[in-house]
């Protein structure tokens, strides 16, 4: 019941996106990367009170505390990976109702046309019972391929998404504790929001060519 629990919970994120992306975790970060490495990384302690993402402010936490760079990297990463293993769990109390739901509609199916077969001789009976049938196919299958499976794919997305920024953030508190500058911090930690749908390409100016358009034919 616990898990099917955390699915229902789970469910209102499939609408709604909390998560800032990984661009704006990036800022923020080299942030706290520049501070500590002008001041140190006790210079960052109260700004690590007020963070407001818990699994940030308990990595930054750990660094401020002097905690070992492999201890930090095994504790966090541990806890991502026992994070990930509930969140599928809870994916899959949705895949199983997209396979249960057809199968409901079947039998929903099956129930109609045993009701049309006790009332041949009752048109308005046989009309009722084949309206059954057809309605629950329809609920059975319609529930299955428009809410539960959709919905168990976007949860498996959302987790997926969510280790990334973990993973990310675990790679940012290792160059902050390294010292690390910023600017190669900044080039490291790029690679997690290469994929990051709101990150829009960068245009072209107009008027610009190709070199090897420019180039002269021989």
């Amino acid at each position: 019941m616990s898990v099917v629990a955390g699915a229902l919970r789970r469910f209102a994120g499939v609408f709604i996106e909390k998560e800032d992306p990984p661009g704006a975790v990036i800022e923020e970060v080299i942030g706290y990367a520049t501070k500590a490495r002008k001041n140190g990384l006790v210079s960052l302690e109260q700004d690590a009170e007020r963070i407001q993402d818990p699994f940030l402010q308990k990595a930054l936490n750990l660094a401020v505390d002097g905690t070992d760079l492999q201890e930090i990297r095994s504790m966090l990463g541990l806890e991502i990976d026992l994070e990930c293993e509930h969140a599928e769990a809870e994916a899959k109390v949705f895949e199983a109702a997209g396979g249960y739901a057809p199968t409901i509609g079947i039998i929903g199916a099956v129930l109609g046309l045993i009701q049309v077969m006790k009332n041949l001789a009752n048109i308005d009976e046989v009309g009722h019972g084949i309206a059954v049938a057809f309605v629950a196919t329809v609920y059975g299958v319609g529930s299955a391929n428009l809410l539960f499976l959709p919905a168990a794919n976007k949860i498996k997305a959302r987790i997926l998404a969510g280790r990334q920024r973990k993973d990310l953030i675990v790679e940012a508190v290792g160059g902050i504790v390294e010292g690390l500058n910023p600017k190669l911090l900044r080039l490291k930690l790029e690679a997690y929001a290469q994929s990051d749908p709101k990150k829009k390409p960068k245009e072209k100016a107009p008027g610009t060519l190709n070199a090897a358009a420019k180039a002269p034919v021989a």
